[in-house]
C-alpha cells in the first residue's frame, strides 16, 4: 500500500509540476513579445529626438577628414560653438524637410524588436533565475523583489546579450540617421533598415554589421543595469510607501522618469562614442578609419574638443531618454498584463 501510495503521489507531484513549468517557459517568450512590441511603440515616438542627438553627437568630430576637409578645417570646426537641440532639429528642417526627421525609422523599429526586446525577454529570464537562486531553487512569484545590486547584474547581463543581437540594426540606424549630413557624393542613401543591413554585408563584409558593438555592448551594459535597476527600485519604493497607488499608470510613469534620468547621465560618452564609430568613414588619401575603438574615440574627442564633448547631445539624450522609458515601460507593463490572457 505504501509503495502505491508512494507512486499515485509521485504521479501527482509530476502532473502538478508539468503545468507549473509549461506556464515558465511560456513567461519566457512573453517577455520577448512584451519588450519588443513596447520598444518599437517607444521608438516611434522618440525617433526624432534621437536623430537630432546623433546629429549633435557627430558635430564636430574630429574624424572630418573622412568628409574630405583637411585638418585645419577640422581643427576650427572644432573651435566652432556646436548647435543646441532645437537649432539641429530646426537645420534638418530647413535642409530634409519633416521627413527628414524620420531617417532611419524603418532601422531604430527594427533595432527596438531585435535588441530592446532581447533585453528585456533576457533582463525577465535573469531576475526569474536569481529569485530561484536566491530561495534554493524553489519557485517563487515573479514580482518578489531583488536586492539592488542583484537587478543591476540582471541589467548587465540583458544589456550585453541584446547588444550582441542588436548590433546590425543599431548600425543600420546610425548610418541612415547621419547620412543627411554628408556631401551628396559621400551619402550611402539607404532605403530602409534591411537595405542597409544587406549593402553593408555586401560591401563591406558580414562582421562590418558589428562594427562599434564594443561600445554598444558597454552601452547597453550600463544603461540596461542602470534603466532596469532603478526602474525596479523605484517601482519597489513607490509602493512601499505609497501602497495605494498599486502598480498602476502613476508608479510606473514615476519609476520610469526617474530610469530615464540615470540612463541618459550614465550613457551619453559612451552613446557619442558608439555613434561617432558607426558613421564613421575611412580617409580619402590614407585610407585609415579615424577611431580604433572606445576608448580611442573617447580620448581623441577629449583632446580635439575638450571634456564637456562627452557629454554633446545630453539635453536631446535626456529629452529622448525620459519619454522613451515612460512609453517603453508603460507599454511594456500593459503588454505583460495583455499576454497574461493567453
Amino acid at each position: 500500500m505504501k509503495k502505491k501510495k508512494s507512486k499515485e503521489d509521485d504521479g501527482k507531484n509530476h502532473n502538478q509540476n508539468h503545468p507549473q513549468q509549461q506556464q515558465q517557459q511560456a513567461a519566457v517568450w512573453k517577455g520577448f513579445a512584451s519588450g519588443s512590441l513596447g520598444a518599437m511603440a517607444s521608438g516611434a515616438v522618440t525617433h526624432p529626438i534621437d536623430l537630432v542627438k546623433v546629429r549633435m553627437q557627430l558635430y564636430g568630430e574630429c574624424a572630418s577628414s573622412a568628409l574630405g576637409s583637411s585638418s585645419s578645417s577640422s581643427s576650427s570646426s572644432s573651435n566652432v560653438k556646436p548647435p543646441g537641440m532645437f537649432r539641429t532639429g530646426a537645420m534638418v528642417l530647413g535642409k530634409e524637410g519633416a521627413f527628414g526627421l524620420y531617417k532611419g525609422l524603418s532601422a531604430s523599429l527594427l533595432r527596438q524588436a531585435t535588441f530592446i526586446g532581447t533585453k528585456f525577454g533576457t533582463y525577465d529570464v535573469l531576475k526569474a533565475t536569481m529569485r530561484k537562486y536566491n530561495n534554493g531553487g524553489d519557485n517563487v512569484k515573479e514580482d518578489e523583489s531583488l536586492p539592488f545590486y542583484q537587478f543591476v547584474a540582471c541589467g548587465i547581463g540583458a544589456g550585453a546579450m541584446g547588444a550582441v543581437v542588436g548590433n546590425p540594426a543599431d548600425l543600420a540606424m546610425v548610418r541612415m540617421q547621419a547620412d543627411g549630413r554628408l556631401p551628396e557624393h559621400l551619402r550611402r542613401n539607404y532605403t530602409n533598415g534591411l537595405n542597409a543591413m544587406f549593402r553593408v554585408a555586401k560591401d563591406e563584409g558580414v562582421f562590418a554589421l558589428w562594427r562599434g558593438s564594443g561600445p554598444t555592448v558597454n552601452r547597453a551594459m550600463i544603461v540596461t543595469a542602470s534603466q532596469m535597476a532603478v526602474y525596479d527600485k523605484s517601482k519597489n519604493t513607490i509602493l512601499e510607501v505609497a501602497p495605494s497607488l498599486g502598480n498602476g499608470l502613476v508608479t510606473q510613469t514615476m519609476a520610469s522618469f526617474a530610469a530615464g534620468v540615470v540612463a541618459a547621465l550614465t550613457s551619453n560618452p559612451i552613446d557619442l562614442a558608439k555613434s561617432r564609430l558607426m558613421s564613421m568613414k575611412a580617409d580619402e588619401k590614407t585610407g585609415k578609419m579615424p577611431y580604433a575603438g572606445t576608448f580611442d574615440c573617447l580620448i581623441k574627442t577629449v583632446r580635439s574638443e575638450g571634456v564637456g564633448a562627452l557629454y554633446k547631445g545630453l539635453v536631446p539624450t535626456t529629452a529622448r531618454q525620459v519619454p522613451l522609458n515612460v512609453v517603453r515601460f508603460v507599454s511594456v507593463e500593459y503588454f505583460k498584463k495583455f499576454f497574461e490572457k493567453f
